[in-house]
């Protein structure tokens, strides 16, 4: 099935009832690991779109949402810098795209929030004392934030060397 563009959306590949059972089903996963609903919806609808954009009035049509909704989720998406807005040569209409390598800007984004608990943490310890139960609780955890830390610039590379960092 076609947009109003000429671009094909990959419908054919899936029962019409499929493609909302999948959304919804990501969506869930997603919102169990603490992101909002309605954000999480158009995320998948764009992971799963053929050329991973979508205009408004497509992902209005194919949620079944309001435009307010849309909006109120795109926002969201684009403030953590998941989703960003193009204008299609040709077109009047806004479309929203999720970047190429989005789980690794993702992943990115982790690592600098794992830096900052190793930061709080450590900033605990001296509150708390290091001698204490709840010291070597946090300390445990700092240890293993900044075990993760490390790593991951490690497992980046790795990825990256294998040409796969899109």
């Amino acid at each position: 099935m076609g947009t109003a563009d000429g671009r094909d959306r990959g419908d054919q590949q899936a029962t019409p009832q499929a493609r909302p059972e999948f959304i919804e089903k990501f969506a869930a996963v997603l919102v169990a690991a603490g992101f909002p609903p309605m954000p999480a919806r158009v995320f998948v609808a764009l992971l799963i779109s053929a050329d991973g954009r979508l205009s408004s009035a497509e992902l209005v049509e194919q949620l079944q949402i309001s435009p307010a909704a849309v909006s109120g989720a795109v926002r969201y998406l684009t403030g953590l810098r998941l989703v960003h807005k193009e204008r299609v040569p040709g077109s009047r209409r806004e479309y929203y795209r999720m970047p190429a390598d989005i789980w690794h800007q993702v992943m990115m984004m982790q690592s600098q929030v794992l830096v900052r608990w190793t930061a709080l943490l450590k900033e605990g310890l001296d509150l708390v004392g290091r001698d204490t139960a709840a010291g070597e609780r946090m300390a445990d955890h700092a240890a293993y934030f900044e075990f993760l830390t490390t790593e991951m610039p490690v497992l980046f590379a790795r990825w990256e060397a294998m040409g796969r960092s899109d």
